[in-house]
């Protein structure tokens, strides 16, 4: 059974210490970008669970890069850690998303496009977990292309949310 192959990390190395060391260094850049303007940040239910969803995310592939590049580990248990990880994340993901238009605050701030395209990501990276657990390596492959696409979601929306907690925190000045 290919599962029980040894998960090479030197062959996904570079991929995971790029993207592990990337979301690291973005959500701390999100994060003193929230704390220096925390009142708009928080004084919105959207603004606020975005902050949530996007160090959530980075921090999930944070997580699952770390738990990647650790040593003596098969395909199953790469595809347990990372379908543990990516179910987290979307539960918050979703559950962010829910809370905003719940509590109708900016709605003019969340879209459609990337509430599905960010699910659809995480949906991905859980089935290439579950294709990592059933025995196919080509699992990695599509877990890490929906994280990486999921990184554009990340990026974009900590922007968003940077520009979207400035003008709330202006209005509220005004």
């Amino acid at each position: 059974m290919v599962a029980a192959v040894a998960y090479s990390p030197e062959q996904w190395n570079n991929f995971f210490v790029l993207v592990g060391t990337g979301s690291a260094t973005l959500a701390g850049l999100v994060f003193v970008a929230m704390t220096i303007n925390l009142r708009g940040a928080t004084q919105d239910a959207t603004h606020r669970f975005r902050a949530i969803n996007m160090l959530s995310g980075f921090t999930s592939v944070f997580v699952l890069s770390a738990l990647a590049l650790m040593g003596n580990q098969t395909y199953l248990t790469l595809g347990i850690e990372w379908l543990i990880v990516a179910l987290l994340a979307a539960a918050v993901n979703t559950n962010g998303y829910v809370q905003a238009f719940r509590l109708k605050s900016s709605l003019y701030a969340l879209s459609r496009f990337r509430m599905i395209g960010g699910s659809v990501c995480f949906l991905g990276q859980i089935i290439g977990s579950i294709l990592l657990l059933v025995g196919y390596p080509a699992g990695m492959y599509v877990g890490a292309i929906a994280l990486i696409i999921n990184f554009y979601f990340f990026v974009s929306g900590s922007w968003l949310l940077v520009i979207g907690a400035v003008q709330t925190s202006d209005k509220a000045n005004v």
